[in-house]
């Protein structure tokens, strides 16, 4: 509750529904039972010696539904929150009803769900119930960014469906990015090496594990610059979160121009941290599926 307006708005709130309240009363009472209510035939005005005005009041149960529908409302008043800051003799409210809803849940999933988190892998993955529940998991939290197959998309979030991860793949290192999410920060070289030596640090990666890469004139920088991150052989570093630069498995592209633009200017991506978004239960069942 609160989220409930306080103060003056709340005294404004409470004054402009009980005045409306009235007036619609007095306006209903006027229009039936008031003075005016009958007017006598011979003093009602008359044009065109047969057009009267008119005055009779619309039908009865018009009243009746009005009056219902006023009690209705001060008796919803009464028990409900509608006035300003007043709870109501109800104490209700959605958010009151949402945590009761909650913990009705874990009352009854609690133990099931335990069940789940301690299930091993294997056992997980062999079951395609809990893989079908994994991938509702992984296309409500994860599709937006890695697409809905987890193939990646827009050449910005990688691809989950094949073995090679930035920061490794194995189970462990799958559950660690879940939940303490990733940053990852590629130095800009380019006003640190200059154009060209970027450019042959470039053409070097791209010829790693051919026979023309030995006596490549990049071969020399990538080794001063880029090897301590990356590895001798370009194989990466998944502690480092350094991709491995020798296979054909590229995030941002893999053409000549991309890897200069990569290298001159740096990468920097973030994945975010689901520890205490997702349950244990959720994790162990995404940790099956993006692991098999």
């Amino acid at each position: 509750m609160a989220n409930l307006p306080t103060g003056f708005w709340s005294g404004w709130i409470i004054v402009l529904t009980l005045f409306s309240l009235a007036m619609l009363a007095w306006l209903a009472f006027s229009i039936y039972f008031g003075a005016d209510a009958k007017i006598d035939p011979e003093s009602e005005p008359v044009w065109d010696n047969d057009l009267r005005e008119g005055n009779t009041a619309p039908p009865m149960w018009w009243f009746w539904l009005l009056l219902g529908g006023m009690v209705f409302s001060l008796i919803y008043l009464m028990l409900y929150p509608g006035l300003g800051s007043y709870t109501g003799l109800l104490n209700w409210s959605q958010e009151s009803r949402l945590v009761a809803s909650y913990e009705n849940f874990e009352q009854n999933f609690e133990e099931i769900r335990a069940d789940i988190a301690a299930t091993s892998l294997v056992e997980l993955q062999s079951n395609p119930d809990l893989m079908q529940v994994a991938e509702r998991i992984f296309t409500r939290e994860c599709a937006a960014c890695h697409g809905p197959e987890g193939r990646g998309q827009a050449s910005l979030f990688p691809n989950l469906m094949d073995i090679d991860w930035q920061w490794g793949s194995s189970p462990e290192q799958i559950e660690q990015t879940i939940r303490g999410g990733r940053s990852a920060n590629m130095l800009a070289w380019g006003s640190i090496l200059g154009e060209q030596s970027v450019n042959e640090i470039a053409d070097y990666i791209l010829l790693l594990g051919e026979s023309g890469a030995e006596s490549h004139s990049g071969k020399t920088q990538y080794e001063q610059n880029c090897s301590a991150c990356h590895g001798m052989d370009g194989a990466g570093n998944p502690l480092l979160g350094a991709p491995n630069l020798g296979d054909d498995i590229w995030l941002y592209g893999g053409d000549i121009n991309t890897v200069r633009a990569s290298i001159g200017s740096g990468r920097n991506a973030i994945m975010p941290a689901f520890e205490g978004w997702l349950d244990d239960t959720q994790i162990s069942l995404l940790i099956a599926m993006l692991a098999r």
